[in-house]
């Protein structure tokens, strides 16, 4: 066993990388802190959906959505709150965002102290709640590129078109780790690997937040989701229980939450699930000692939706809500997403009279609200004028979306290079995917379950409509073949396949996000898979396409199909892309950001130890379809040289990593440049790698480029059985494109 080196409680050194509180801020705070009553400060506190501020009929809002003037005026009148969240039904214009931001900034600014309101959206890719606003790729797409500079930029573009309509705060990015291949929200991460979704997620902050502390009107304030643990559910559905070890929650699921934090992000939404039997809306632990006190956070908390009431309604753990509100805000949290009523400040209020809630934990839930209001300058600037907006949704914005879609879309089989395909072939594109924008987008588009997506963005290709383009719709057939879960006209696709050079096959899912996701099956649905082996039956060589949200089981078919994209959900430009790719246009470079499982029963992630792998478990060890960081390429690369700038790494030494990658093909491409390290012996038993660093790099034919990556002990570091990070003395493995080399860590 190693000796221990050094040790590091979790968040030590946050505190020095943390953006600090400006004085000139705090001083306005101090100032109007002084002068608001229990009331107004509860007020501020306090976050109502939409819904409860609209015109209804016998419950239902009635269309077009219309504020309702006597609910706005109790609202901020009565009950001084200081947000609103939603969309209250499907995406709408830009000018219907303008004025209603307008009726309930006028509202807020007419009380006593002119707080401005806070409004916060689900901008997750794009400014999905507007209409004609750019939709990106979904996260686990972006995941793909290996490409920071692509995630800052979805971050840049998202927060300038959402503060066109005067929202100042989104709640992105997703910093859940997606290493639960069942969870219905895998989608939605950057992946399974905490370092990639530390990367990704950080860049995507610094794109939503910009450079300043204080954000200019061109920029939002970030909501790191789902702090934390939220995406390891033990059944696989969403918000049931996990079962996590401490060490392991340090380990995987908070680095990225740590990363992100120290690089300035403003605030988080909190898991609404359970971790070791405790709904961590109720846990002091995690939300206040870890959150605030070990990683220095300055901004505030926000629940998720209804969590508070749920620790009674659903956890159990409470008698009603007002108990419910007590264990929470004492928890830690800080402004509460109720969403529907005002019972969050009656019962707050009266429990600070009753001295279960202490002012103290008032006075810092509001200051931390207040700071990050005034950190997005609304006090100066409640309103944005659409006139200064004139890039919205303009050429520019539409071209990163497709440059994006272009370096995530995953290619994992090429048999016989039978892509890309040749221009004049017939083609027979079929399949339930082929011709909907439901399965380019998913959910979280114009709303919650995307299911409008075929109306609102049908100015945009499906993967038919953008073969016919590509290839000319004289060369294109279409059938459907079957739907999602059931055969439809399998006859007439297989006589359209007799007359056709190449099979087309688009598979996967609809859209969908959340508890309406759950699936008890990982493999693919049975009528998708039937029909999948009926076209093999034609002869016809197959060139199958995935468009799907999280991997679905596919290895009774994959054997049948010469090629296979994975386009993931690759957003509005995803039929482009995947045409653009099958005709050779577009040279795939993305790589999956998550294990690809073989079975439903397997689902081992890349990191795995050693006690999971094939030498261990021959039956059933680590065997994936295809492995975390795979994809391939119309050209080919070649890693030689890999050099270590010493084989020995000592404490607040630099060890430089280099290799030199080549292109040995026909054509350009782009190549994500994967570094793994693997910890020989340690005192935790060890994966069998971990990735430390990625580049991606873009190479000519015949072009030679040298990666160079730096490591540190710190990025050796892990978790030991005392909760302390550590780096230990011993040997350790580089391996990057295929190539090794080994180095010792010393601490003498």
């Amino acid at each position: 066993m190693k000796t221990l080196m050094t040790a590091l409680i979790l968040g030590a050194t946050s505190l020095q990388a943390q953006v600090l509180p400006n004085a000139a801020i705090e001083k306005k705070i101090d100032a109007l802190l002084s002068k608001m009553t229990l009331e107004e400060k509860v007020g501020q506190m306090t976050q109502i959906t939409i819904e409860s501020l609209l015109k209804t009929q016998d419950g239902k809002v009635i269309l077009p959505m219309t504020l309702d003037p006597q609910k706005v005026d109790v609202a901020f009148s009565k009950y001084k709150i200081g947000s609103v969240l939603n969309i209250g039904g499907d995406a709408i214009t830009r000018d219907a965002w303008q004025k209603r931001i307008e009726i309930l900034q006028k509202a807020a600014l007419a009380q006593r102290l002119k707080i401005p309101m806070m409004y916060g959206v689900d901008a997750i890719r794009g400014n999905n709640y507007t209409l004609d606003a750019v939709m990106f790729p979904q996260q686990i797409a972006q995941a793909a590129s290996f490409n920071r500079e692509h995630a800052f930029r979805v971050g840049e573009i998202a927060a300038y078109e959402t503060r066109a309509t005067s929202v100042p705060w989104v709640f992105s990015p997703v910093l859940d780790l997606g290493r639960q291949a069942a969870w219905p929200r895998i989608w939605e991460t950057y992946g399974e690997d905490p370092y990639l979704v530390a990367e990704l997620g950080t860049a995507t902050v610094k794109g939503f937040q910009g450079p300043n502390l204080v954000t200019d009107k061109f920029h939002v304030a970030a909501c790191l989701k789902h702090y934390m643990g939220y995406s390891m559910p033990l059944s696989g559905h969403d918000r049931t229980p996990a079962w996590i070890p401490e060490r392991e929650l340090r380990e995987y699921f908070l680095p990225q939450f740590a990363h992100a934090i120290e690089n300035g992000a403003k605030t988080v939404m909190v898991n609404s699930a359970e971790i070791n039997g405790v709904p961590v809306h109720a846990s002091k632990h995690i939300l206040t000692d870890i959150l605030k006190d070990e990683l220095h956070f300055q901004g505030f908390a926000v629940s998720d939706w209804q969590d508070i009431q749920y620790l009674h309604l659903r956890h159990r753990i409470t008698k009603d809500n007002k108990e419910s509100t007590m264990v929470a805000v004492n928890a830690g949290i800080d402004m509460s997403m109720v969403p529907f009523d005002f019972t969050f400040c009656d019962d707050l209020i009266a429990l600070v009279k009753e001295g279960k809630v202490s002012e103290a934990r008032i006075d810092d839930a509001v200051r931390r609200i207040l700071r990050v209001k005034y950190e997005v300058n609304l006090f100066d600037e409640p309103l944005n004028n659409p006139k200064d907006y004139p890039l919205f949704n303009g050429k520019a914005h539409h071209q990163a979306n497709y440059d994006l879609a272009a370096e995530c879309i995953t290619l994992l089989k090429n048999q016989n290079n039978i892509l890309p395909l040749k221009q004049g072939s017939k083609i027979l594109v079929t399949g339930p995917t082929a011709n909907t924008m439901r399965s380019l987008n998913g959910g979280w588009a114009r709303n919650w379950q995307g299911t409008n997506s075929d109306e609102t963005e049908k100015n945009h290709n499906t993967i038919l409509e953008a073969i016919q383009q590509t290839f000319g719709a004289q060369n294109v057939a279409y059938e459907a073949g079957a739907d999602f879960s059931k055969l439809l006209d399998v006859d007439k696709a297989i006589a359209s396949a007799k007359n056709s050079d190449v099979i087309v096959l688009c598979l996967g899912e609809n859209s969908y996000t959340e508890n309406p996701g759950n699936i008890g099956d990982l493999n693919l649905d049975k009528a998708q898979i039937e029909f999948a082996e009926a076209m093999a039956k034609t002869g016809k060589p197959i060139v199958l396409v995935l468009a799907e949200g999280r991997p679905r089981i596919i290895s009774a078919i994959e054997p049948l199909a010469s090629a296979v994209l994975q386009s993931y959900l690759l957003g509005n430009e995803g039929g482009n892309v995947v045409a653009h790719t099958l005709s050779g246009k577009i040279n795939p470079s993305g790589k999956l950001p998550y294990t690809y499982p073989r079975a439903a029963n397997s689902l081992i992630n890349y990191y795995h130890k050693y006690t999971e792998t094939k030498a261990y478990d021959e039956a059933a060890g680590y065997d994936p379809q295809w492995e975390f960081g795979f994809g391939l390429s119309y050209t080919s690369f070649e890693y030689k040289n890999l050099k270590l700038s010493n084989n020995i790494l000592k404490p607040n030494e630099t060890l430089t990593i280099s290799v030199d990658v080549s292109n040995t093909g026909a054509r350009e491409g782009k190549e994500a440049v994967l570094l793994y390290v693997s910890d020989l012996i340690a005192s935790v038993t060890p994966e069998v790698k971990r990735l430390r660093g990625f580049e991606k790099i873009a190479l000519k034919v015949d072009e030679t480029k040298t990666v160079s990556f730096t490591l540190q002990a710190k990025d050796l570091s892990f978790i030991n059985s005392a909760l302390e990070r550590v780096t230990e003395p011993g040997d350790f493995e580089v391996k990057i494109g295929g190539l090794k080399a080994d180095f010792v860590y010393k601490t003498e």
